[in-house]
């Protein structure tokens, strides 16, 4: 696990440092509405992967665990999220779709097995209007 975390860690330093990146997605996607209606369903467990000063900013999405990507554990929070379970269902959301591309080719190297793009994030971008300009639900951030 150890060598998994200190690849998470690169991939984190890279996505974070404004590293060109292929936009294009490792594995599924799911806009942003269709991420609120599977979590509202219990379907799967939505993470935001952004910085707790973007939480601060914007709030989290509705049903959404905040596990900022940089943490060091970030596997080991995750995989406790979803019980130890890589098969679960899990959807990554970030601000603009491009760390969760990144992160998404991580976390299928690793073993999770249903890993959902939500690539518009949660200001929009290519890839559609985002969580916050479709007036999808957030809450405050109550621990950041």
């Amino acid at each position: 696990m150890r060598r998994s975390l200190r690849h998470l860690a690169a991939v984190a330093l890279l996505a974070m440092s404004g590293y060109a990146c292929s936009l294009e997605s490792a594995g599924p996607e799911l806009g942003a509405p269709e991420a609120l209606k599977r979590v509202e369903a219990g379907q799967l467990t939505l993470i935001d992967i952004r910085r707790p000063e973007e939480w601060r900013q914007t709030g989290i999405a509705r049903g959404a665990v905040a596990i900022d990507m940089r943490r060091s554990d970030f596997a080991e929070a995750l995989l406790k999220q979803v019980g130890g379970d890589r098969n679960a269902a899990i959807a990554i959301i970030c601000r603009t779709g491009n760390r969760t591309t990144q992160l998404q080719r991580q976390l299928l190297k690793l073993g999770f097995t249903q890993v959902y793009n939500v690539r518009e994030g949660m200001a929009g971008s290519a890839a559609g209007p985002g969580w916050l300009r479709q007036g999808l639900p957030v809450a405050p951030c109550a621990n950041c």
